[in-house]
């Protein structure tokens, strides 16, 4: 008998068919969205390519196996932290330039460009780690039951292995926090792929 969290094709197959990148446009676009994924990240401290990653999996009644994630989870806060943040820290730095000179304004719109094709270029990772496992290497589950508290269900996923107690607790604790996930998830469809 087959377990009931297998990897069901059909899922693999519909997730196929909306690339994260575009999922993720989608997403942000929505009423409050933008809003709670910046909270997270500022307050919180978490990857909000992480973030539309997991929302990405759910959506289509998916979540990646904790133990296996753990590893492209280091790598792609590397490249968050060497190249992301380094561009978002180069645009924010210029932004009372900006306001006085044309020239300034302009570098710092090429900056905003990059930063979002460095984010891009992370989700594309988090979707290839996905698609590109090997036969032999299962990397994400059904959701064998959706989740009645999808927020929390969300937080559990972006706080495993994650060794940072003070995003922990401002996440269980920080209304604002809460809200933020609870905003979030109430944007995604759970059942739109896992029919």
């Amino acid at each position: 008998m087959r377990d009931s969290n297998t990897l069901d094709s059909t899922r693999l197959q519909r997730l196929q068919q909306t690339p994260l990148w575009e999922f993720a446009l989608a997403l942000y676009a929505k009423p409050g969205v933008e809003t709670a994924c910046l909270t997270l990240q500022e307050e919180a401290e978490l990857d909000v390519c992480e973030l539309l990653f997991h929302c990405w999996l759910y959506s289509y009644g998916l979540e990646a196996i904790p133990r296996a994630a753990a590893r492209q989870r280091k790598q792609r806060r590397q490249w968050q932290s060497s190249v992301t943040a380094v561009l978002r820290g180069l645009r924010r730095d210029l932004k009372a330039s900006a306001a006085s000179s044309d020239s300034v304004a302009a570098l710092r719109e090429t900056i905003k460009q990059a930063e979002l094709m460095a984010e891009r270029e992370n989700l594309q990772r988090w979707q290839e780690w996905v698609l590109e496992a090997h036969s032999d290497e299962q990397r994400v589950i059904n959701i064998v039951e959706m989740p009645q508290d999808s927020a929390k269900w969300l937080r559990n996923q972006l706080l495993f292995s994650k060794p940072n107690i003070h995003s922990e607790s401002s996440l269980n604790t920080a209304p604002a926090l809460c809200q933020a996930l609870q905003t979030l998830t109430c944007q995604l469809d759970p059942h739109q792929g896992a029919r």
